[in-house]
């Protein structure tokens, strides 16, 4: 198995976008995996976080929703700019998320019949706003997401759903979890939700470093979320 990254440039609204493929040529169609990245957007580590599923046998885009160059680092005056001209937006979110499905369903190495997300942070908001949308993916990962529901009504949700959450997580507070899992039963989702103690926000960035802020990398919980990932991914696709 020799997996390659390639840049994928590809329209969408108010586009260009600039995603990344990360696959094994050499294999034929298989499973397609929309990777969606943090507050950041596309950066070295979901490229390496891609390389580890696409290793499972997955063909993984990671995606692109804020456009060609628009990328943020902690260190910026505002790390947040692009996320929240989104999160003002969520029609506009919504049209991206589904625009980046369909050209995970249109890369050469992928089954378009068989698809799922993954988001971390932000990404984790993107998966469930694709599956909001009722988009055709089988199912979607949240790890550490933000789960503020639109201000319009969901589709009928088939995608099934694994929320990885840490309880201490002050952008998602209890009450948040509470709420999407009242939001995803009303919706007719099939839905579960991994909640891991003493965790805050970040558990799966090696580069979060802000205890005093609740955002802190947690080993244990990054690992049981990916094996989570690693059974949710086999029961769906078998």
């Amino acid at each position: 198995m020799t997996i390659t990254r390639r840049i994928t440039l590809h329209d969408g609204p108010d586009g260009p976008f600039e995603s990344v493929a990360v696959v094994d040529t050499a294999a034929g169609p298989r499973p397609g995996i929309l990777l969606f990245p943090n507050v950041l957007g596309t950066k070295e580590a979901d490229f390496a976080y891609a390389e580890k599923v696409a290793a499972l046998g997955y063909a993984v885009l990671v995606a692109d929703v804020y456009g060609q160059g628009k990328r943020t680092t902690r260190a910026d005056a505002n790390p947040a700019l692009y996320m929240n001209a989104l999160n003002a937006a969520r029609a506009v979110l919504r049209d991206r998320v589904n625009a980046a499905h369909d050209v995970l369903k249109g890369l050469a190495e992928v089954d378009p019949a068989r698809t799922a997300a993954i988001g971390f942070c932000f990404g984790g908001k993107c998966i469930l706003d694709l599956a909001r949308s009722g988009a055709d993916i089988a199912g979607g990962v949240s790890f550490h997401g933000v789960y503020d529901a639109p201000p319009f009504a969901n589709a009928t949700i088939s995608a099934r759903l694994l929320i990885c959450h840490g309880w201490d997580d002050p952008i998602a507070p209890p009450d948040s979890m509470v709420a999407l899992a009242q939001e995803l039963t009303a919706a007719g989702c099939d839905w579960q939700i991994h909640a891991y103690g003493r965790t805050g926000h970040a558990f799966t960035d090696e580069s979060a470093n802000m205890p005093e802020k609740g955002l802190a990398y947690s080993p244990d919980a990054d690992r049981r979320s990916f094996r989570a990932t690693v059974d949710f991914l086999g029961d769906l696709f078998g």
